[in-house]
């Protein structure tokens, strides 16, 4: 044992360069948040742990299975049945309702949770429709976890929605055809063929679900629905007690961990891989539904479209046109340009990073700079307020050091800093600028930067002359993805956003916080707009065939 690791030692000594001191600092920098939150759980309970173990815990706990369970099979209906019917039938307005299908992920969920109350609670536009037609129609009441759950399955069902209906479209059109002359149905074929080798995709969107399912703050706190996340903030800010709210953010990690472990156990060592080439340029044929099979299918359609698109539209809607003469201001427009402002900062840092961590492992003889990225993406599966105590716990080691070490009180200037919200939402949404990256950085292969490399070109020169113009569509789409999900968080920016700063998010959460949610809807469809629109743009890209 210890000559083998003796052995491993010697390897990774030889094998050190720059590229791995400058990937290993990097590396160290974006991780302190999971780092501190390590070291801070060795540090004991907090005052409060036993109170929160025993009355709060098992609510937590048992609320935030309760979303998972209820989020998860409704996203798997709506996101797998509607992946099929716009992948296996043709109908008028097919190629419009991929796209309006795809759009309400741009409807954050807390949003959602907002333009439903509205709908459906006392007052709301339900009761006074029913009025104006003379019926008494009866209160909806949506403020508790069933409605929670249709809420979340509303807002999350685009990533089940997207992955399914990418894996159906990829499927082999001979497949298909040899299946339907072995004497398969349509439904056989589904039941049988087209599911289980659609399920990995189906089963990596559901696991996105369940991770903005525990990442979720406002539409849970809103709803009074007390699950880990709102938990976390309860314990930090109204029992003042942070070394409890670690603890609590320790298990959510584990339960995350055990969640991403049963995925992968699950999956196992089977393979769903089809040998043989794919057909270039087929199609795999869509069947007309006809009779029950038509409405059926219409159905699928229009219910998540209507009940996940266009209703709270609708209703944000109607709510800006009662409010915007009251708010269309100069602090609003100054609110979205912050917004704007903190979405773009973070999506360029996330570029930035994302090409050193891949260039680095590329440039480097270790095999070590191969498992950064893997530990430095680990943000985008940890919700936001657990990064967010992570982050204040290793603040608030720095600010203790330098009262105690060097009698500098530097509290109010680190803890009022917008480079830390910028940190923070770096390390949360790195995974999801990296990935497209890497992607195409597979794709493309290494065979032009090795000839560059013996034509005496250095690896710089390389990367700036050939490889980033070849990799400029996915730095594109990275970036335009982490704008979308930085311009939707809202946990990370309540814990850690400076006095002075305000984001579309934030304002639209305060408005409601304070029971004026009817002035939330302005604030809520500029953000709306902005995600909607590059939504629309990025729709070809990620429901391609490739």
């Amino acid at each position: 044992m210890m000559q083998q690791f003796a052995h491993q030692l010697r390897s990774l000594l030889r094998d050190a360069d720059r590229w791995l001191v400058y990937a290993s600092i990097l590396s160290l920098l974006i991780g302190l948040p999971f780092l501190a939150i390590g070291l801070g759980a060795l540090e004991g309970v907090g005052e409060m742990w036993q109170h929160v173990l025993r009355h709060l815990l098992p609510g937590y706990l048992l609320n935030s299975l309760l979303l998972i369970v209820g989020t998860s099979l409704l996203t798997l209906f709506i996101g797998v049945s509607s992946a099929w019917v716009v992948s296996s039938y043709e109908f008028r307005f097919r190629q419009t309702a991929e796209l309006l299908l795809f759009l309400p992920l741009a409807i954050p969920s807390y949003i959602m949770a907002y333009a439903y109350t509205g709908i459906f609670d006392n007052g709301g536009t339900w009761i006074a429709l029913g009025k104006s037609l003379g019926l008494n129609l009866p209160k909806i009441d949506l403020m508790n976890p069933l409605g929670l759950i249709w809420v979340l399955g509303l807002s999350l069902f685009p990533y089940v929605y997207v992955s399914a209906r990418v894996a159906f479209q990829n499927l082999s059109s001979s497949l298909q055809e040899s299946a339907y002359l072995l004497g398969a149905s349509h439904r056989s074929y589904f039941r049988t063929i087209a599911l289980p080798l659609a399920s990995p995709a189906v089963i990596g969107g559901l696991f996105l679900v369940i991770m903005e399912v525990l990442n979720d703050y406002g539409a849970a706190k809103y709803y009074g629905v007390q699950t880990f996340t709102t938990g976390i903030f309860r314990t930090w800010n109204f029992l003042n007690d942070l070394q409890s709210a670690i603890y609590l953010a320790v298990i959510l990690v584990a339960l995350v961990f055990v969640l991403g472990w049963l995925e992968r156990l699950r999956r196992g060592r089977r393979s769903y891989a089809l040998t043989g080439r794919r057909e270039q340029g087929r199609e795999q044929r869509r069947a007309l539904p006809k009779g029950g099979k038509r409405l059926l299918c219409l159905f699928v359609i229009l219910l998540p479209i209507l009940a996940g698109l266009v209703l709270p539209l609708a209703q944000l809607t109607y709510w800006a046109l009662m409010t915007i003469g009251d708010q269309w201001s100069k602090a609003l427009l100054w609110t979205s340009l912050q917004s704007f402002g903190l979405a773009s900062t973070v999506a360029v840092l996330a570029l930035i990073c994302s090409f050193c961590l891949i260039y680095y492992s590329r440039w480097s003889r270790s095999r070590l700079t191969r498992v950064y990225p893997r530990l430095v993406s680990i943000g985008y599966v940890m919700p936001g307020a657990i990064i967010g105590i992570g982050i204040i716990g290793a603040l608030q080691w720095l600010v203790d050091f330098f009262a105690s070490g060097l009698d500098w009180k530097i509290g109010a200037y680190v803890y009022n800093s917008l480079f830390i919200l910028l940190y923070a939402y770096l390390f949360r949404f790195l995974a999801v600028a990296y990935g497209p990256i890497e992607a195409e950085n597979i794709r493309i292969g290494r065979q032009l930067a090795e000839s560059s490399s013996l034509l005496g070109k250095k690896p710089l020169s390389t990367l700036f002359n050939i490889d980033i113009p070849l990799l400029t569509q996915s730095a594109l789409s990275a970036f335009a993805l982490v704008f979308i999900d930085a311009m939707k968080e809202l946990p990370l920016t309540l814990l850690l956003k400076p006095y002075d700063v305000q984001t579309l998010s934030m304002t639209a959460y305060q408005y409601a916080d304070d029971e004026l949610v009817q002035q939330a809807g302005l604030p809520a469809l500029l953000l709306i707009s902005v995600v909607g629109l590059l939504l629309a743009l990025l729709k070809n890209r990620l429901l391609s065939r490739e």
